[in-house]
């Protein structure tokens, strides 16, 4: 996929952020959440142009971000610049199945969660049956 100077991420780009975001969101990213990002990544139609060797300079923007003290509202400007609407649930999907990922959502990703729910305008009643799939798909 093409990029664009002036909107230095890919519609992906936004995907992978999220997944990062919400994996690294409680500190403590886990083995679980990694083979999830890296399966959808591989798996997903969606992907299926995206330049894998993007993920890590994406992966530390989304951690140089966490480190400054307005850098989650930043990663979020960032996101709502280049993600097509067309493409915000499947954001909240893939952030509920990599929280998901290890069998228990945790308090800070449960908060990003409703972040990300709200920053990107989903739908309540749309979200409530995207985390349920996703608790369905990640049961222990």
């Amino acid at each position: 996929m093409a990029q664009d100077s002036s909107n230095p991420l890919t519609p992906q780009d936004c995907l992978v952020a999220v997944m990062v975001a919400i994996s690294a969101s409680d500190e403590n990213i886990r083995t679980a959440e990694l083979v999830k990002i890296q399966s959808a990544v591989n798996n997903l139609p969606i992907f299926a142009e995206y330049d894998i060797d993007r993920m890590k300079p994406v992966s530390q923007t989304v951690f140089d971000l966490f480190e400054q003290e307005d850098g989650l509202a930043a990663l979020f400007g960032l996101i709502r610049e280049s993600l097509p609407q067309r493409l915000t649930e499947t954001a909240y999907a893939l952030a509920c199945d990599v929280a998901a990922a290890d069998g228990k959502i945790h308090e800070d990703e449960l908060r990003l969660l409703e972040e990300i729910r709200y920053e990107l305008d989903i739908d309540r009643l749309h979200a409530a049956g995207i985390e349920r799939g996703a608790r369905a798909r990640h049961m222990l």
